[in-house]
């Protein structure tokens, strides 16, 4: 019996999978994904949705989130979310990432984009992160072992907010980063908050899950997200690059139709 036939199968086996989304500590979920992926591929294989980063497509993507879930963002294959296929659309369409000579740093990189950003001929391509078993360089934001100026590309995404001292880890990204250069700086926002809501006397996490949408996280970035980063020096440009895509495109790719990208210049 084939495990689209096996009801059983199907109900228990999305259980368990949302278990350990939500529950498993993300060091461990990483290198586990490495078996489930293929299983989860062949499991939703279909025509409907597609991955724009491997190019797969499926019936359905699975659903994620902390507390309250989203149905359907979840990449079978690259384990990619709606934020990292508008990144890789972004990057393909809208910048020379993938064909000049870039020495690149990669901030605590995403799984679906390491191994295809790895394989890139054109890319000096650096990880760094202080926990990540994935990268190359065990790292501290907030004191990076890097030169001044020495990166043509830096991406850091949704890792500022589980730093306390964000604006030190902000300048940190500048510094590395050369004269001319550029980045993308994700974060969890709420375009509805003018500004940005942190009380660093909510330590525990289950009030901080409460507070910030996330056990590990330390604030929610409002508005006034890229006038910071523009106080460190950052030039920025606030691309909601789906207003390219057609309804049909961010439907086909699942997207959050609005969603701004942070591309910063030095």
């Amino acid at each position: 019996m084939s495990l689209e036939q096996n009801p059983w199968w199907r109900v228990n086996f999305m259980k368990l999978f949302k278990l350990i989304l939500n529950t498993i500590p993300r060091p461990y979920l990483i290198k586990m994904s490495y078996w489930a992926r293929p299983i989860l591929a062949t499991y939703l294989k279909g025509t409907k949705y597609t991955d724009p980063i491997d190019g797969k497509s499926f019936k359905k993507f699975l659903p994620y989130g902390y507390g309250i879930q989203r149905p359907n963002v979840l990449s079978p294959s690259t384990l990619s979310l709606e934020r990292h296929r508008l990144m890789w659309l972004y990057l393909q369409n809208e910048t020379n990432f993938f064909t000049t000579p870039l020495k690149v740093l990669h901030m605590a990189p995403e799984q679906c984009f390491l191994d295809l950003f790895k394989k890139q001929p054109n890319l000096d391509y650096t990880t760094a992160d202080l926990y990540s078993p994935i990268v190359d360089v065990k790292a501290d934001i907030l004191n990076l072992p890097f030169q001044n100026n020495e990166f043509d590309v830096v991406f850091c995404n949704h890792v500022l907010e589980h730093i306390e001292d964000d604006n030190k880890a902000m300048h940190e990204l500048y510094r590395v980063l050369k004269s001319g250069g550029w980045g993308i700086f994700q974060v969890p926002q709420d375009i509805n908050l003018d500004h940005t809501y942190e009380d660093f006397s909510i330590t525990s996490p289950e009030e901080r899950a409460q507070h910030f949408g996330q056990y590990d996280h330390v604030r929610v970035y409002g508005k006034d997200y890229f006038n910071r980063l523009r106080h460190v020096g950052f030039q920025v440009k606030e691309v909601d690059f789906s207003t390219k895509l057609s309804d049909d495109m961010i439907d086909k790719y699942r997207l959050a139709k609005g969603e701004i990208l942070p591309v910063c210049f030095k």
